[in-house]
């Protein structure tokens, strides 16, 4: 044999000898038909998140407009016959009653005429008599009758008119209120239709705002209305009018608020931030920070069941201010979760501890 085959041969009895020692041995193993069992892993224990019990209660809530308040009334007294102011009655900031004269007008003979129209009705009115009584007795005739009546009612209208200058001759507040402008001074002559005064009245006020045609549907006359001028302090107010079309601009309807002003607070002509009174409902208060936004973008709020797994439910926003939020559309009281919310999600199993227990 070469020295190949010789090395080949030696390299095989090598094998076979480290075979048969291996085999004397005993340690011979066998494969195992089951894979080997996977080593414990250590449970991994829930989060933890503080919760807080929160009730839902009875919330009235409020629709914001921005308003202008006027007086209850305004009206400009003017002359209604021409004439000398003789006397002022009323000064600016004056306030008056109502049927208080305001100011005398020069006579200028109007009475001299009423009595002559007083006169001359007199006499009608005997001759109509007279008529009558020859009539009865077939001494006058139904049209001489007729044209005495005539003539009498002709006298009659014409003595109202007289009646009716002289009347104006001194004009008379047609309401209560305040003299908020004057234009005339004693010895001014006036002509018919000449601004005398500016009556205001100011214990009652009229708000005047536009309701969201979105909105407009929540609204009616009788609602009550807190009503806050620039100077802070509120004033009651109920809904007297709500208008039945839109303005075509803004698509908006006009309402209208009175308000009591007991004091006469100088607030006429202001602004004003109106809250009109919506019908009561359940709602939830809580702070804006545990708001969070569901997979479809609208707001919920998470809180944890009695199973202690998260929910999150949807939530309908009534109001929302910097000092909260309230919120419907969740249980009447709830677990809220007011810390590590942002670190689990619905459903996970979770370990709450009461933010009281943790204060404590």
């Amino acid at each position: 044999m070469n020295k190949v085959k010789w090395s080949s041969l030696g390299l095989s009895l090598v094998v076979v000898i480290a075979l048969i020692i291996w085999m004397a041995t005993g340690e011979i193993k066998v494969a195992s038909t089951q894979a080997p069992a996977q080593p414990d892993v250590a449970q991994e224990a829930p989060a933890r998140v503080q919760i807080t019990t929160v009730n839902a209660q009875l919330y009235e809530p409020g629709l914001l407009l921005q308003g202008q308040l006027e007086p209850w009334n305004a009206v400009t007294v003017s002359a209604r016959i021409a004439g000398t102011v003789e006397t002022i009655k009323a000064s600016l900031g004056d306030s008056v009653k109502a049927g208080d004269v305001l100011l005398t007008l020069s006579e200028d003979g109007r009475g001299a005429e009423v009595k002559r129209w007083q006169a001359r009705a007199k006499k009608l009115e005997a001759d109509l008599a007279a008529a009558r009584t020859l009539r009865s007795k077939n001494l006058a005739s139904q049209s001489d009758i007729l044209d005495v009546e005539s003539e009498l009612a002709g006298a009659r209208a014409e003595l109202e008119n007289a009646q009716l200058a002289v009347s104006h001759l001194r004009p008379v507040a047609p309401f209560a209120g305040v003299i908020n402008d004057k234009d005339v001074e004693a010895g001014s002559l006036v002509q018919v239709g000449s601004a005398l005064y500016e009556l205001v009245r100011t214990d009652r006020l009229k708000a005047k705002g536009q309701v969201p045609q979105q909105s407009v549907a929540q609204v009616a006359p009788g609602q009550k209305v807190q009503v806050r001028p620039l100077d802070g302090e509120a004033l009651n107010g109920v809904v007297t009018f709500v208008a039945s079309a839109a303005n075509p601009d803004t698509r908006s309807f006009a309402v209208e608020i009175a308000v009591e002003n007991p004091e006469r607070k100088r607030i006429a002509g202001g602004s004003a931030n109106l809250r009109i009174a919506l019908a009561e409902l359940r709602a939830t208060f809580i702070s804006p920070a545990y708001l969070s936004l569901g997979d479809d973008g609208r707001p919920g709020v998470k809180y944890v069941d009695e199973q202690n797994r998260v929910v999150f439910r949807t939530v309908k926003l009534v109001s929302v201010s910097t000092e909260g939020a309230w919120v419907t559309g969740l249980p009447d009281q709830i677990r809220l979760i007011t810390r590590g919310g942002g670190f689990v999600s619905e459903g996970e199993q979770v370990d709450p501890v009461d933010a009281a227990d943790e204060r404590g």
